[in-house]
């Protein structure tokens, strides 16, 4: 490499002497360069771990509550006295106004309700979500259906209306001792205050991976929700994006777009029954919650890993500052007669220290090269070698570990080892060319 770095005409001269001074003693310089590398390996590693695990949450809440949540003011904040009593009526007319926009996938209805659910002989409490059968391609792969199939198509020649379908969390199909295909009934009050019952048919058994999620959550079809809670309003509309960066800009877009016509519905009133309906939906309040504000374990788990990552790069960045100041340290002191002879010959301190600044320089390039490739490495042999993580806390399945490369990573990963490095540098040679010449000529 001196030969090749020798040969190079554009090569810098202080970075070429910087190189064949750290060929003077190879065996430091390299342990410094792999002190580099683990940390790093073990900065970005952690860092990409953090991304694959904040891009995992960030699409399993925006898959499960929507990117974005519309819904009467304070839905979410207080209780409702019956049964969608803070429900959104006509909310059919409402999605064909939003749903043109580009950036939106798709607007699921939702009907939250709780009540009893019993097989017979045993009865326990159930915590009901109405939905439509296109809920469940929103999910994809974040929903686990262990047995029987998703909620049919109402709408479909095969669907049968004597026979409404439930979906049943796994630990609560387990408690009621029921199979797919097996009849459960299901009590709740309506939104007048009466109680009301139905049967349902078991059509599938699914787990969100959540223990206490499981032992009380079913799914039904909305339509049957809307029969059993005896109203036509739903509690809120699930607005699902393509891209979950989009977030912030439709929200900006729907907000607008609901307030102007929400401005215009005296006007939209008096020309048909159709816009009479409309204007009745718009004429409502309605509250648009991002997917972040309803994320609480995402958010949770956000903060407590960016305080681990954080005092990890602090520790690591500890390490590296030890080792470049002690090797530095070492380097400068055996250097003495040469800085002496240096400065003898008309050499500046400023020229001085900036040859240690360039080999410390060199020793965090090559070391943080080192660390990214192996990083890089990592993050491609996870990709076939399956390596399974424990369960969080909360959850009953462990998921894959994956670690996300990123070039921004990466890159301030870099920079801060830098700095570290030569921060450690300048404090080690500053002392050596403060000596006296005569005293550094002489120093044995």
């Amino acid at each position: 490499m001196g030969k090749l770095a020798a040969r190079l005409p554009h090569f810098p001269v202080s970075l070429r002497f910087a190189w064949l001074n750290l060929l003077r003693n190879g065996r430091r310089s390299l342990l410094s360069i792999l002190i580099i590398a683990i940390a790093v390996f073990a900065l970005t590693s952690a860092g990409g771990f953090g991304l694959y695990t904040y891009e995992s949450l960030k699409e399993s809440t925006a898959r499960d509550t929507g990117h974005l949540t519309l819904s009467q003011p304070g839905y979410f904040t207080q209780d409702e006295d019956m049964p969608l009593s803070n429900g959104l009526d006509n909310s059919e007319a409402l999605i064909k106004q939003i749903i043109t926009d580009d950036a939106i996938r798709s607007i699921q209805p939702r009907i939250y309700f709780t009540g009893l659910v019993s097989n017979g002989s045993k009865s326990t409490i159930f915590m009901g979500t109405g939905v439509n059968d296109r809920e469940f391609d929103m999910k994809g792969p974040f929903l686990d259906i262990r047995a029987g199939q998703s909620l049919s198509d109402v709408t479909s020649s095969r669907y049968d209306p004597a026979e409404p379908q439930v979906m049943l969390g796994v630990d609560l199909a387990r408690n009621l001792k029921v199979d797919v295909g097996d009849w459960v009934t299901l009590l709740a009050t309506t939104s007048d205050g009466a109680l009301n019952a139905f049967d349902f048919n078991v059509r599938g058994i699914y787990s969100t991976g959540v223990p206490e999620l499981d032992k009380r959550q079913l799914y039904i079809h909305i339509t049957s929700a809307q029969e059993l809670l005896a109203s036509n309003k739903v509690s809120t509309l699930s607005v699902f994006l393509f891209e979950t960066a989009q977030t912030n800009a439709v929200q900006q877009r729907i907000s607008e777009q609901l307030h102007q016509l929400s401005n215009s519905s005296d006007l939209l009133s008096n020309t048909s029954e159709q816009l009479s309906n409309t204007s009745d939906q718009l004429s409502q309040p309605i509250e648009i919650t991002p997917w972040q504000d309803r994320a609480f374990f995402y958010n949770k788990v956000k903060d407590l890993y960016d305080r681990i990552f954080g005092i990890m790069g602090t520790v690591m960045g500890l390490v590296v500052f030890v080792a470049l100041f002690n090797t530095m340290t070492m380097t400068v002191t055996e250097r003495t007669r040469e800085i002496g002879t240096l400065s003898a010959l008309g050499s500046y301190p400023s020229e001085i220290v900036r040859g240690f600044l360039c080999e410390a320089g060199l020793l965090a390039l090559i070391g943080s090269m080192l660390g990214a490739a192996s990083n890089a490495l990592m993050c491609v042999l996870l990709l076939f070698v399956d390596v399974q993580m424990p369960p969080p806390p909360g959850r009953s399945e462990g998921y894959p570990l994956n670690i996300y490369f990123s070039f921004e990573l990466v890159a301030l990963t870099t920079i801060g080892v830098m700095f570290i490095c030569l921060l450690a540098a300048f404090f080690s040679a500053r002392k050596g060319v403060n000596k006296p010449i005569t005293e550094a000529l002489i120093y044995v």
